[in-house]
């Protein structure tokens, strides 16, 4: 039987989601309750990887199993992670299912405080003093919207750069601001990429033109990337 499962993690507590030998990550401290409580070897896959310090609302993962599980068992697990992943839902999917190839759209959201410092806020927010031009960086979102080679906002190479963003959107509560972008798929630190340009546009480093000129390929440039810290995997909607 194949299993979707939705979870959330607190990022400052792993060195991202994959599976790695010497550090702590999402993906094997998942496989080892899982297989604990299962009684059997559990290999996960995620809808995709989330990198060190990034933090997740709404993750999502399956995998293969011989039994049935239960609500017991969904207690069981969110008990031994100790809620540092915490199990949200789990729903019995066909056999072809995959948890990265069945994605319709992801939404990220970056957390900035533009206030001041507040030490319960590190390791969760991008804290930043500077003033900051929010016209300008509601326009240069709406750069992104659409199909697009982001080569210029991307860390490693690729066969192909292209993706589409079907979303973005600037909100602001206080002196937080969020920064939201819906899309098919994004790459590694993309979205930390798109922040920092939006963010040297809000403070006048660059301008829209410069961010334009970076995504119809009339130049190759690499801006600001945003730390980890701010950035949340929000939520996923999946052809079920």
């Amino acid at each position: 039987m194949r299993y979707l499962i939705t979870f959330s993690y607190d990022g400052t507590k792993f060195h991202g989601f994959q599976r790695q030998n010497t550090v702590k990550n999402v993906q094997g401290e998942l496989e080892q309750v899982l297989s604990t409580v299962l009684d059997e070897t559990i290999v996960i896959k995620g809808s995709g990887r989330t990198d060190a310090g990034v933090h997740a609302h709404c993750q999502g993962a399956h995998f293969d199993t011989n039994r049935k599980i239960t609500r017991k068992d969904k207690k069981r697990i969110n008990k031994q992670l100790n809620g540092e992943i915490i199990i949200k839902s789990y729903r019995k999917v066909r056999e072809d299912f995959h948890a990265r190839r069945n994605v319709l759209e992801k939404k990220y959201v970056y957390q900035i405080n533009n206030g001041a410092f507040d030490p319960n806020k590190e390791g969760y927010f991008y804290q930043i003093r500077y003033n900051l031009d929010l016209k300008a960086m509601k326009e240069c979102l709406k750069l992104f919207v659409g199909t697009h080679d982001f080569r210029n906002f991307v860390s490693g190479p690729r066969i192909d750069y292209t993706t589409t963003i079907y979303k973005t959107r600037l909100k602001k509560k206080g002196s937080i601001i969020y920064l939201e972008f819906v899309g098919i798929g994004f790459y590694r630190y993309m979205v930390r990429h798109l922040v920092g340009a939006v963010l040297d546009v809000g403070r006048g480093k660059k301008k829209l033109a410069d961010v334009a000129a970076m995504l119809d390929g009339s130049c190759i440039l690499q801006g600001s990337v945003a730390p980890a810290s701010g950035l949340y995997l929000e939520k996923i909607k999946y052809d079920l």
